[in-house]
């Protein structure tokens, strides 16, 4: 008879010996010649930006799906570049695989990186990034005829032909057709001609420079105003739902290149807003917060954070500053005391589907919403790090203390359009009046803290200690030991059908 041994804890080799179920990108693998190898991935381009801007240490970050090209890419590089130069594959990045993984760089003291395959663009804060996204095939004349059908069934009618909505056309992609940009934007153009609309296109850059860099520049998408059309050539991606999201009062087509087909993909726009909205609610009865950072690479983070401390300070929330890498349920739900979280990540990494999760999270500009006095939203929806600074955080602490403080009674209760019922907020960084007679304040929202040198200190407010005065389980009897221990008898033997007396009994 074997027994099967449990052990309560694992020693950890499960993890490095489990497998995972990766899309493999295998357009290279199709590609008959070296050549057109080192075409797709533009290893003649990437090496003169080495040797032309004289990089020592460069990184090479892949994603998982091309992390089986990395050896034929370092190779090939190797050998196209000086001696003195050292080249390293990271794999596995800290957050997300579309943002530069400038944390991985810097333990190999980088200074540059090649970053392959799909790319937010998002400001770098510190290294000079080279891009290469890859050259994806598609139709270019199937894609325009498409689209423009498309297009023109639904606005067939004068009035629509006429409107501003028509007259203006911006045109998006995804990064990896970049190299038929131009071919696109030359037949979109005449094939526009009979609708008498204007094209407009800004020409997504292969490389970026941090912000203090002498030569640094950066080209931003065209702007899409509220009165225009956007067309935009790619699958199905969190960059589209983000274009949908943030351009909620612009008709939006899409093209696949993949199926070949094109849509009005703006008609499901109104149904994300509202699961946002949804999301904006929670975030309005929570009153801890958990700040996710959730890149380290993005210019203006920090000062975004900084912002959000500040805002949540000003509204008596209390916050928590967390870094947890990629997120998943079983990291969060650690922090049982948060009600909700706030994810600054690029703006392809922001919207969470929180249905697994424990918690709801929410971007930094539904936390601006949500904490408004008076709930009005027009669908307005902010991503970029640097525009939501511009519009919110402007003003200082005081500012938006007053804000929130204007004609607002603390003892109010609010109401929830979450559970239908008035709740009565928390409200930390307060001084409470309530006290003990040893003059400390309410035992229930604080904690005792020892330090090193055994020397003892209270925390106020503490968001922890509410959250255990709150349990059930309020931990083991603190009579447990106290009592005089029982007299100890002899109990019944035997086995379940048939116990036998005691001791004494058989004595007897």
């Amino acid at each position: 008879m074997s027994v099967e041994n449990t052990a309560f804890s694992a020693s950890g080799e499960e993890v490095i010996a489990r497998s995972i179920d990766i899309e493999v990108d295998d357009t290279a693998d199709k590609l008959k010649s070296l050549a057109e190898f080192d075409a797709f991935y533009e290893i003649e381009r990437t090496a003169r930006e080495i040797e032309e801007d004289n990089f020592k240490r460069v990184a090479l970050q892949f994603p998982d799906e091309l992390l089986h090209d990395s050896v034929q890419i370092f190779r090939r590089l190797k050998r196209r570049i000086g001696l003195d130069k050292e080249l390293y594959v990271l794999a596995d990045t800290s957050y997300g695989s579309c943002c530069v993984d400038e944390v991985a760089a810097q333990h190999i003291d980088a200074n540059a990186l090649v970053h392959y395959g799909h790319a937010c663009m998002s400001q770098t804060y510190r290294l000079p990034v080279i891009y290469v996204f890859g050259k994806k095939p598609i139709d270019v004349e199937d894609c325009v005829v498409r689209t423009v059908e498309t297009f023109s069934s639904h606005s067939s009618s004068a009035a629509s032909l006429e409107s501003n909505r028509c007259k203006k056309i911006v045109l998006r992609h995804d990064v990896a057709y970049t190299h038929q940009a131009g071919r696109l934007v030359d037949r979109f153009r005449e094939a526009l001609t009979h609708f008498d609309s204007q094209l407009a296109y800004a020409e997504i850059p292969d490389k970026l420079l941090p912000p203090d860099h002498p030569e640094s520049f950066r080209i931003l998408p065209e702007e899409a105003d509220r009165d225009c059309t956007i067309f935009y050539v790619g699958d199905e991606s969190l960059g589209l739902t983000n274009l949908l999201m943030t351009h909620s009062s612009c008709d939006v087509y899409q093209y696949s290149p993949t199926s070949q087909t094109s849509c009005l993909a703006s008609g499901r726009t109104n149904k994300l807003l509202m699961r946002r909205y949804a999301a904006m609610q929670k975030g309005r009865d929570a009153d801890v917060f958990g700040i996710l950072v959730g890149t380290l690479g993005v210019a203006s983070y920090l000062p975004l954070i900084k912002h959000i401390r500040t805002l949540l300070n000003a509204s008596h929330k209390k916050s928590y500053t967390i870094s947890v890498g990629k997120l998943n349920p079983s990291k969060l739900a650690n922090f049982m005391e948060i009600e909700c979280f706030v994810l600054v990540a690029c703006p392809e990494n922001s919207l969470i589907d929180a249905k697994e999760f424990y918690r709801p999270i929410i971007t930094p500009y539904e936390l601006e919403v949500a904490l408004q006095a008076e709930q009005s939203w027009t669908g307005k929806y902010i991503l970029d790090f640097e525009k939501l600074l511009a519009e919110y955080g402007q003003g200082d602490k005081t500012e938006i203390a007053e804000r929130n403080d204007e004609d607002k009674d603390e003892d109010a209760p609010v109401f929830s359009l979450v559970t239908g019922k008035y709740r009565h907020a928390k409200q930390f960084g307060l001084i409470s009046s309530e006290t003990n007679p040893m003059g400390s304040p309410n035992s229930s929202a604080a904690l005792i803290q020892r330090n090193q040198d055994n020397a003892l200190s209270l925390l106020n407010n503490s968001a922890a200690a509410q959250f255990l005065q709150s349990r059930t389980y309020q931990g083991l009897d603190p009579r447990l030991g106290q009592d005089a221990p029982s007299a100890l008898e002899q109990g019944r033997s035997g086995i379940a059908r048939g116990y036998g007396g005691s001791a004494e009994d058989h004595k007897s």
